[in-house]
């Protein structure tokens, strides 16, 4: 596999590069169908609702976070230690980058997530970016990863592109005297035939040194707004990210949640959705495989997919014109205009949106 290793400066964002700070957000403007936001939008379930209905009752006290990390943290089989709660995955990431300044060589590998590279960035890293094969479906060869690099951030399932990468190939990467950090913001939404929980999820394993695993609990759960994720790993390394948080980062509300998204039944129910989302994605997949010119990157592995179509800067703005938001693919480092990501959604959704698609493409 080849990959392609670039240089960058310590801006929020290189002068002649994609913006960092653009997000699915800003593409889903009222009135078009959603599908380039990756929240899945379901109604609450008891067990999560109840606990954030009762969590309002007690605002007048600052928020107490040892009950939820606890919780997070028998989820995980780890120690309390091990387990720093943040206000949404993003705030995770800017922890990080203010907590290990001294990085002398970060490394991320994209196409990812850009609010890593943008908190470095901000916290003024200059960070370096190992651009993975579109050729190879963006798949990760350890070794293209620099050997003396301290700092690593990849994500697992990776968003945009939807890869899953094999925990073996991840673990290559943890080593003595690095910080690797793996986004699994997207892991409660992979399924694999046989394995009981999130495959290839490093999760649970605290013999890699300098593992950090960051999750998000906005997206299976519809919770963008209420800002609830957290970070597991080295406690070395989650103390110093803890003394540059503020204090009480965390809510009220959203320690309730954290705390009732680690119990049995949020873990089962999150197997449940994963399983229903694998064959809704089966089907998108399906339909935009028939049409003409459509790569679809693959075997994709999450809440959306990416596809590659000559002039899909052009096809977005006629999906808009036809009600439709997806995500455009030039503001992910290692992509361009000819990209786009689409969130998987119902087959009723799936089959209304491919129908115009196909459409405005064959026109």
């Amino acid at each position: 596999m080849r990959a392609q290793l670039t240089g960058t400066a310590p801006d929020d964002a290189a002068p002649d590069g994609p913006d960092l700070g653009h997000h699915g957000d800003a593409e889903a403007t009222p009135g078009l169908v959603d599908l380039a936001v990756n929240v899945r939008r379901a109604p609450m379930p008891d067990w999560l609702a109840d606990p954030l209905v009762a969590a309002l009752g007690g605002l007048a006290a600052y928020p107490d976070p040892a009950p939820a990390r606890a919780a997070v943290a028998h989820r995980h089989g780890r120690p309390p230690e091990e387990v720093l709660l943040t206000a949404g995955a993003a705030e995770g990431f800017v922890l990080l980058a203010r907590a290990l300044t001294g990085a002398r060589r970060p490394v991320v590998v994209h196409p990812q997530f850009t609010e890593p590279e943008a908190a470095l960035r901000a916290a003024g890293h200059a960070v370096e970016r190992v651009l993975l094969d579109p050729a190879d479906d963006f798949r990760l060869d350890p070794a293209r990863v620099p050997a003396d690099a301290d700092l690593v951030m990849i994500g697992n399932p990776t968003n945009p592109t939807s890869v899953l990468h094999p925990a073996g190939a991840l673990a290559a990467l943890a080593r003595p005297g690095r910080v690797l950090v793996v986004d699994e913001a997207f892991a409660d939404t992979t399924l694999a035939p046989g394995v009981d929980g999130e495959p290839e999820s490093l999760a649970a394993r605290r013999d890699l040194p300098g593992l950090v695993v960051l999750r998000s609990l906005t997206k299976t759960w519809g919770l963008a707004g209420l800002r609830v994720g957290y970070l597991l790993g080295d406690p070395a390394v989650l103390a110093r990210c803890a003394r540059v948080q503020p204090l009480w980062a965390v809510s009220t509300p959203a320690l309730a949640a954290a705390t009732a998204c680690a119990s049995p039944a949020a873990v089962a129910a999150e197997r449940a959705i994963a399983a229903g989302l694998a064959a809704d994605r089966a089907h998108l997949v399906d339909r935009l495989s028939a049409l003409p010119g459509v790569r679809v990157v693959g075997p994709p592995a999450s809440a959306f997919v990416l596809i590659h179509r000559p002039g899909a800067a052009g096809v977005r703005e006629r999906l808009r014109e036809r009600g439709w938001a997806v995500r455009r693919g030039d503001t992910f480092p290692g992509l361009g205009p000819d990209w786009l990501r689409i969130a998987v959604r119902d087959p009723a959704t799936t089959d209304a949106f491919t129908d115009v698609l196909a459409e405005i493409l064959e026109a």
